[in-house]
C-alpha cells in the first residue's frame, strides 16, 4: 500500500520561493511515476508537473513553466516540487500522486491516471 506524505506549504509572499517535498513509502520508489497537482477555492483539480520513474523525462503546465522545476530521490523515495517567482494565483493545495508504470519514462499529466494520492500542503501566495 503505498502511501503519500506531502511538506513544505506556507505562506510566502508574490515572487518568493517554496519547495513542497513528497514521501513514499509502501513500495519500490522507482517504479512509480509522479505528479504534482493542485487545486485553488472552488476549482477543480489541475496539473502541474510530472516526473517519470527514470527522473529523465517530465512535463509542466504551461502557467508554471519556467518558474517550478520538478525532480525526484529514489534513494530518498522522494519527489519535490520547486517553485520559484510565485503569484497569487499559484495558491492552492497541491497534492502528489503515484502511478505504478512499467515504462521508465512515461509521464502522466490527467489525475484519472493516479492511482495513489497524498493529503495535500496548503500554498498560500500573497500580493
Amino acid at each position: 500500500q503505498v502511501q503519500l506524505v506531502e511538506s513544505g506549504g506556507g505562506l510566502v509572499q508574490a515572487g518568493g520561493s517554496l519547495r513542497l517535498s513528497c514521501a513514499a513509502s509502501g513500495l519500490t520508489f522507482s517504479v512509480l511515476s509522479m505528479g504534482w497537482f493542485r487545486q485553488a477555492p472552488g476549482k477543480g483539480r489541475e496539473f502541474v508537473a510530472a516526473i517519470s520513474r527514470s527522473g529523465g523525462v517530465t512535463s509542466y503546465a504551461d502557467s508554471v513553466k519556467g518558474r517550478f522545476t520538478v525532480s525526484r530521490d529514489n534513494a530518498k523515495n522522494t519527489v519535490y516540487l520547486q517553485m520559484t517567482s510565485l503569484k497569487p494565483d499559484d495558491t492552492g493545495v497541491y497534492y502528489c500522486a503515484a502511478d505504478f508504470v512499467l515504462d521508465r519514462n512515461r509521464v502522466e499529466v490527467t489525475s484519472q491516471s493516479y492511482d495513489k494520492w497524498g493529503q495535500g500542503t496548503q500554498v498560500t501566495v500573497s500580493s
